[in-house]
Order: C-alpha cells, then structure tokens, then sequence
C-alpha cells in the first residue's frame, strides 16, 4: 500500500479530481484544494501518475476510472485500514519470526504479529472496536472485498436448488436455511430474493447489537433475524441447511471444532446440510488470492486457511462428513457442503 496514497485519501486529493470532470486540476488549483503546498503536491501526484492511478496533460491532473474509485467512501477506508492496522503487522514480519526463531506462534495467540506491532494484548476484533474508526474502515475492506463476486448462492456455484430446495420437507422443520454469524444480512437476503417461490423460513443469527441495527433498519425483509452466538446451542432444529459463511477461519482448529460440534445437535441426519463458504488452499496450485489471505490471517488472527486435507480433519473431529466442495473460476472462496457421519 503506496503511503502516497494514503496522503491523498487523507487530502481527499481523489474526490476533487472526480470533481473537476474533464477539466482537470492544475497544480496550484489543487493545491488549494488539499492544503498541500504545491511543490510537495507535485511530486506526490507525478508518483500516482507513474502508478496509472491519475493522468496528466494540458497541464493539469485528471482523474480516472480507477482513481474516482478510489474516491468512494468504501475504498477510502478499505485504503485507511490497510494502512493503518494491516501495514504495520505485515511490516513486521522479518523481526518477529527473527525473535520467534522461525516458529509459528500456537492458533489463536494473543501474542502474535498483530499485537506486537500495535502493542496490544487485544484480539483483533476487540481492538478494532477500542480504537474507532478501525472498525467501520474493516467493514468497508471487507464489503469491498466483495464486490463482483459471486456468491455461494449464485447460479453455477452451489446448485441450490438440486442440494437444498429440492427435499425440503416442511414436516420435519419450516425452516430452509438459518445463516449462522451472517452479519447483517446481505446473503440471506440475496439468497431469498433469488428464490422467492421456494418453501420454507429463512432466518439470520448474530450477536445482538448487530441483530439490533438490523431490526432498527426497517427495512422490509424476505427473512427472519435472531440473536444467536455460534458458542451456544442451536435453538432452529432440523433445518435443511445451516450456513457459515467465513466464520471458521477466523479460530483455530480446537475452536473451530467446539463451533461445529455445538452446532451438530441440531441437525437431522440425512437431511440437514452444513455449508461451509470459506477458502480452501489447493497445495499443488495455490492461488494469490487464496494466500494473500492466508497471510492476513496469519497477520491478524494467529491463525490460518486450510487445505482440503485441514478441513476434512476438523470436520470429522466434530462428527461430519464432506459431501462434496464447490468452487466457482474467480472466487477465492468453495462451498463446503458436510453432513453427519
């Protein structure tokens, strides 16, 4: 992450060139915009226009496609949390493992890179939230993180219909699919808006507050929400599928057991799926998307992505079987789909 652009989110240097429209901005007119004295300004920009961010001719800066994405509020944060909370720790990494002598840290430490860079004792998350704005700039990373993929839901992914709709039996359980952790709701209700003819209740669980903002929203909804937290017994029995969409990779292997294992009561066996949407690293063509993640969970949690081998082994432990997994060209992320042994 270039530090010149984190200059210029922080002058907003993106936003007045999307401003100007085809007119541009001479140096000294920018200037005056982001307070930064031309002679620096100048200097910085010609960098951004070595990087193919910003253009310049006629004598003056203009922006472009990727710049005047840039000047969105998502990516301005997205930029903000990379610098400032991910950076450091990534930084980090040669001096910590020189002190560590080249061993990994056990899953889950609290005295991992991140909290040696930010000299903290904090879990990532709790930080996040004791050191605002870094949590709403997370949450925008990760829904720009997002953007353009496909979901697990999408058509040529899972096949939802042939693996979930298809079997649904009302009698057993009203209740097709329950997102476990599922935030704020944005798959459940793209799921159910891609299959409103289908039978049976959708409902999303989370923690509290996040149920709270959704229910305060009012927004109208095509599913149920309900507070729930994965470390506590499932209250929906016998649904048809209960999903977790990156839950897991964000605890260690013994933790991720205890999730899945306080989840199993509440399936019925033969009927119920657990899918799991998450990336599995391939060990003979890893992809870059799929260990640059690696590395941020390194980085962030102490902790790590799987490979198939890693996933079928926690799962077994908690007592299911992988049916199959499902990937889509492009995605970082599979579809796990698992039922009780």
């Amino acid at each position: 992450m270039s530090a010149n652009i984190r200059i210029a989110v922080d002058v907003k240097l993106f936003q007045h060139l999307k401003e100007a429209g085809g007119a541009g901005l001479s140096a000294s007119a920018l200037s005056e915009k982001t307070g930064v004295d031309v002679a620096l300004l100048e200097r910085l920009t010609r960098h951004l226009v070595a990087m193919y961010l910003i253009t310049y001719h006629d004598g003056a800066f203009h922006a472009t496609t990727l710049s005047n994405g840039h000047a969105e509020e998502n990516y301005q944060h997205s930029i903000s949390f990379c610098y400032d909370a991910a950076r450091p720790s990534f930084n980090g990494f040669p001096e910590f493992f020189k002190k560590t002598q080249y061993r990994s840290h056990s899953l889950g430490s609290l005295e991992g890179l991140f909290q040696d860079a930010h000299k903290t004792q904090l879990p990532f998350f709790e930080w996040l939230v004791a050191t605002l704005p870094h949590l709403q700039h997370f949450d925008s990373f990760m829904s720009a993180y997002r953007v353009g993929k496909a979901n697990w839901y999408d058509p040529g992914f899972y096949p939802v219909s042939e693996r979930m709709i298809s079997g649904f039996d009302g009698s057993s359980s009203d209740v097709l699919l329950v997102d476990v952790g599922g935030g704020r709701g944005h798959n459940v209700a793209a799921f159910a808006a891609q299959h409103v003819s289908r039978m049976g209740r959708i409902i999303l669980q989370d923690r509290e507050p996040v149920i709270a903002g959704v229910l305060a929203s009012g927004k109208e909804r095509l599913f149920e929400a309900q507070v729930h937290g994965f470390f506590t017994p499932q209250p929906i029995k016998g649904a048809r599928a209960y999903s977790l969409h990156s839950i897991l990779h964000d605890w260690g292997d013994d933790e991720g057991v205890k999730i899945l294992e306080i989840l199993v009561p509440a399936l019925k066996k033969g009927y119920s799926r657990v899918l799991l949407n998450e990336i599995v690293v391939s060990e003979e063509k890893p992809t870059i998307a799929a260990t640059s993640m690696d590395m941020m969970m390194l980085d962030h949690f102490s902790v790590r992505e799987r490979t198939e081998t890693e996933w079928r082994v926690i799962l077994a432990k908690a007592g299911l079987n992988i049916i199959h997994i499902y990937t889509y060209p492009g995605v970082a992320e599979s579809l796990i789909e698992a039922e009780l042994a």
